[in-house]
């Protein structure tokens, strides 16, 4: 037998070949058997997720008409709601017409200011069955939620301190909502 450099002779080299070949081989097919089961997993997961990013595309398509469709619904409500307001206003207005065509020189001033007074009237009872509602200041404690104090007086009283004196300019709430403060003089009492 021939000696290798270890010491150890050629056969004792080929006798423990086939063995570490048939370990590699092993190794080799477990992973071979394992990268064929990760690329497996792989190209399943990428189905899923493929499939979870159309779910979510379509969700995202869903939900933009839905907010189209909703906005758009709102808007056609808002302007149902703003001409049947203006459809209530026309026949006022008919009013002030009808006024100015027959107002007949030789009426009395009388006559004119009751027919003006009537179509206010009128006017507010519109506005009013729609949600307006005047804020009444007069003599009411000040409230800075619904009023503007544009001026002030001296109170005679304490009584009288943060009282509405006069009111230069009406406040109107629509459907609970401020439209516009009442603009007032304020009583402020000092000692």
């Amino acid at each position: 037998m021939e000696q290798d450099t270890t010491g150890r002779g050629r056969g004792a080299e080929l006798e423990n070949e086939p063995v570490i070949e048939a370990a590699a081989l092993e190794d080799v097919a477990a992973s071979e058997d394992a990268a064929s089961e990760v690329t497996s997993d792989i190209a399943a997961l990428q189905t899923q997720l493929g499939e979870v990013t159309d779910r979510h595309m379509r969700l995202a398509a869903d939900f933009d008409n839905y907010r189209k469709r909703v906005e758009r619904d709102r808007v056609d409500q808002l302007n149902r709601a703003q001409s049947a307001l203006v459809g209530r206003l026309l026949e006022v207005m008919d009013d002030f017409e009808r006024f100015a065509q027959h107002a007949d020189p030789g009426v009395s001033a009388q006559s004119l200011h009751e027919g003006v007074q009537l179509i206010e009237r009128k006017f507010r009872q519109v506005l009013e069955s729609a949600g307006l509602e005047a804020i009444d200041a007069e003599n009411a404690p000040f409230d800075p939620e619904y009023m503007e104090a544009v001026a002030s007086v001296a109170a005679e009283s304490p009584d009288q301190d943060d009282t509405v004196s006069d009111v230069f300019q009406k406040g109107y709430r629509f459907n609970g909502t401020l439209i516009r403060p009442a603009r007032v003089r304020v009583r402020k009492y000092e000692a």
